[in-house]
């Protein structure tokens, strides 16, 4: 195995990882799930000039008569990439406690402010940052208020 061979695994099970966390244990951790709600997606060109790289080192490895273990790990990064950010539905999990939103765990007693901007993003002020919250549905938004509203 090449060091790319070994940076392409490293690379894929990072992402395999974060998807099964994501997908899977978020749901388990600091007790039961009591609202999820979707998101809309970010960084769809992003991902798509990623996806491209990936398909030209694939025509190149393809071409160049490259090691069959280098295509299939680029075939599985790619795949494992369209999944997180093409198939999976982002969303913001609301606990007894807090909320996990893009992977970081919020405890409700940090948000300071809480507004709704003219375009339907909701904003929380924390004590150093600020969260854009972009439902993909905006009668999510009610749905998030009346549960803060429910908890606090």
């Amino acid at each position: 195995m090449t060091l790319t061979d070994g940076v392409l695994l490293l690379c894929i099970l990072v992402l395999l990882g974060w998807a099964i966390y994501d997908e899977w244990i978020l749901d388990k951790r600091y007790g039961k799930t009591l609202l999820a709600v979707p998101l809309l997606r970010r960084g769809r060109v992003d991902s798509l000039i990623f996806v491209g790289l990936t398909a030209i080192l694939i025509y190149q490895n393809v071409t160049q008569r490259g090691t069959t273990l280098t295509l299939w790990l680029l075939c599985a990064l790619a795949l494992v990439v369209i999944y997180l950010f093409w198939i999976r539905i982002p969303k913001i999990r609301f606990k007894a406690q807090g909320f996990f939103f893009a992977g970081a765990w919020i405890k409700y007693n940090r948000i300071k402010v809480m507004n709704l901007s003219e375009d339907g993003v909701l904003v929380m002020e924390l004590e150093q940052r600020r969260l854009l919250i972009r439902v993909r549905n905006i009668d999510d938004l009610e749905k998030i208020s009346h549960f803060l509203l429910k908890s606090q």
